[in-house]
Parts: structure tokens; C-alpha cells; sequence
């Protein structure tokens, strides 16, 4: 009998040890228990770029639980009460992509926790088997247990960062390198750049500060493993598909 889910990861992430995710775009429930086989301490499904919808985010964090881990989701721009649903259906943290003031982050705090945090209806589904608890005690542990990772991805957002993770509600930041090089650069894709970098441990020093989480899209288990020696906790390493790009090229390449 797996621990429940969403409390053993989150529980890892605020305890300290580096939390390594899987981020998946394709919505094929084999892709997700594969991965979630190989040792990932959990998923990111989403919504945003991948081809997720509700019904199949749901089915994916059922997935992850069949796996013994938890799944975090990533919703939509400004798609807010998607993040109530999310959650309901047992997701251990919304990603919210594109917060860059303080008051988007208010309105993602006020559908992802209950009051007097936030404004999130009651109705949590299949959350109570995946964290655990129910009723009552559900109600007064949700807040902590499931949370709101504001993505911090234009020059903007990094601008108001220490603003943004003072927000009550928001439990930390996730920093989406490839567009905030764009932002950064007025136009320019190149997500290592210098610009990224020195952002980057701007970040990991706010979130340390607010006593918050730090969180980094990586591509590559190396750049996951610098970026946790940097003072990040969450990295998500590539993505299923440039995982399966790769795999497939290594193969093709011996094989010719």
C-alpha cells in the first residue's frame, strides 16, 4: 500500500531533499506509468503546451497515484478555475504560467486555497483518497498540502518576484527559462543564456529568503543536478517527448 501521494511529495519538496519531476506533454496513460516507473518523484502534466485537458489531467494524476506518486499540473494562461479543478481531481500543485504581478498571482492564490487564504469552493473529489484525509481535516490541511507555484517567465515577473512570493496563498516560484530568455532578450530563444543565469540565482535567492520554493524547467539530469546545487528544490528534467527525441537518436546513431 503506496504512502498517500500528494502529502509524501510535498512533504519531500519542503523538507529539502532535491525533488526530480518528469514533465509530460503527450496524454497517453502508458506514457505517464512508464515514466513514473523509472523513478521520478512525480509528474508535471500539462495543459498549457500539451495535449491535456481536464478529463486526461484527471486521468493522469490517477496515473501517478497508481505509481504511488503524485502529479503536479500545469494549467493554462490565466485559466484560474481550472486550478480549483485540478486540484479536486488530486493534484499535489498547480503551475500557473505567466503570472507577472502581484495581482495575477492573488487571483491564482484565491482559486487554489480555501479561505481565509483564498476563495476556492468546496467539492475535492478524488483529492481526499490522494492526500489522505477528508472532511474537516482535508479542509484544514489542504492549503499546506496542496499548492501554488507562480511561473516567472518575463522580464515583469522577475522585476516583481520578492512581491509575488510574498503573496500569501503562493507557496513558491517556478521559472520557465526558454520564454523568459525571450522576455528578457526583447525576442532572442536562447534559455542558457547569461541574462537566464543571473536570473536564475536571483530567483533561488528570493524564494530562500521568503522561505518559499524554487523551481526550474531543466533540460537535461545534468543542468537538474546544477540547478539543485544552485538552491532550487523542484527541477523537471526535459520532457517526454525530447525524451523519447533522444532516446531514439542514440538508438538510430549506433544502429548506423
Amino acid at each position: 500500500m503506496h504512502d498517500a501521494p500528494i502529502p509524501s511529495l510535498v512533504a519531500k519538496l519542503r523538507a529539502g531533499p532535491p525533488v526530480f519531476a518528469a514533465w509530460i506533454v503527450a496524454p497517453d496513460p502508458a506514457v505517464v506509468e512508464t515514466l513514473m516507473g523509472e523513478g521520478f518523484d512525480g509528474a508535471v502534466l500539462d495543459m498549457q503546451h500539451g495535449g491535456f485537458d481536464v478529463a486526461k489531467a484527471a486521468a493522469g494524476i490517477a496515473g501517478c497515484a497508481l505509481m504511488g506518486k503524485a502529479a503536479f499540473v500545469r494549467i493554462p494562461v490565466g485559466d484560474y478555475p481550472t486550478a480549483s479543478r485540478m486540484l479536486d481531481a488530486g493534484a499535489a500543485a498547480i503551475i500557473a504560467p505567466m503570472i507577472n504581478s502581484v495581482a495575477e498571482a492573488r487571483k491564482l492564490a484565491a482559486f487554489a486555497k480555501y479561505p481565509p487564504v483564498g476563495e476556492r469552493s468546496w467539492g475535492p473529489g478524488r483529492a481526499t483518497a490522494l492526500s489522505g484525509c477528508e472532511g474537516q481535516d482535508y479542509l484544514q490541511r489542504s492549503n499546506g498540502m496542496q499548492l501554488a507555484l507562480a511561473m516567472i517567465e518575463t522580464r515583469a515577473a522577475l522585476d516583481d518576484v520578492d512581491a509575488i512570493l510574498a503573496v500569501a496563498g503562493i507557496d513558491g516560484v517556478f521559472v520557465g527559462p526558454s520564454d523568459l530568455s525571450i522576455g528578457l532578450s526583447d525576442g532572442s530563444l536562447d534559455p542558457h543564456s547569461a541574462d537566464v543565469d543571473a536570473a536564475l540565482a536571483r530567483i533561488a535567492a528570493s524564494a530562500k529568503a521568503a522561505n518559499k520554493i524554487a523551481a526550474v524547467f531543466c533540460f537535461s539530469g545534468g543542468q537538474a543536478k546544477a540547478m539543485a546545487a544552485r538552491g532550487f528544490g523542484l527541477m523537471t528534467i526535459a520532457t517526454d517527448l525530447l525524451l523519447l527525441r533522444s532516446a531514439a537518436r542514440a538508438e538510430l546513431a549506433a544502429a548506423r
